[in-house]
């Protein structure tokens, strides 16, 4: 587990092969939107990387609860891929804490838990969740979500 006095993002692009030749392109048009995973377990975030970057997203990670939504703030991502367990802050109470905020509270969230109960269900759409998954979850299913909620035709 990453040390907790460990603040950073850590950040993972696509190549841009798909700009190859075709000459110079301004970096606004030339970069996609930003997906933030916060999720504690390594295995699922990079899973989740690799499926994003492969669709041709940049894609940022972090891994605790107590401090996501100054991520989230200070990172301003397109959309936020959020675990319901974290450390330090559950997803719910940084999900309400965004849609709190006039900055956060239209970004488009998923919430991503291994436990599929209905209350929790309930709970991530009450609190303004604009997707709720389980664990495990399919990747084109992951990805087409991702699309649809930023709002980017596919790479």
């Amino acid at each position: 587990m990453p040390d907790d006095s460990d603040n950073s993002i850590r950040t993972a692009t696509a190549p841009a092969d798909a700009l190859a030749g075709a000459g110079t392109v301004p970096e606004a048009v030339a970069r996609p939107p930003v997906v933030l995973v916060i999720e504690d377990e390594p295995t699922i975030t990079e899973a989740i990387r690799f499926i994003l970057q492969r669709d041709g997203w940049v894609v940022r990670t972090h891994d605790r609860g107590h401090d996501a939504l100054e991520c989230i703030r200070d990172g301003q991502p397109a959309l936020v891929i959020l675990d319901v367990m974290l450390p330090g802050r559950s997803g719910f109470d940084i999900l309400q804490a965004m849609r709190a905020q006039p900055g956060l509270a239209q970004t488009p969230v998923i919430m991503l838990t291994a436990k599929g109960h209905q209350q929790d269900r309930a709970r991530a759409e009450r609190d303004g969740a604009s997707l709720f998954m389980t664990k495990p979850f399919a990747n084109a299913e992951l990805v087409a979500a991702v699309r649809h909620l930023i709002g980017q035709p596919p790479a």
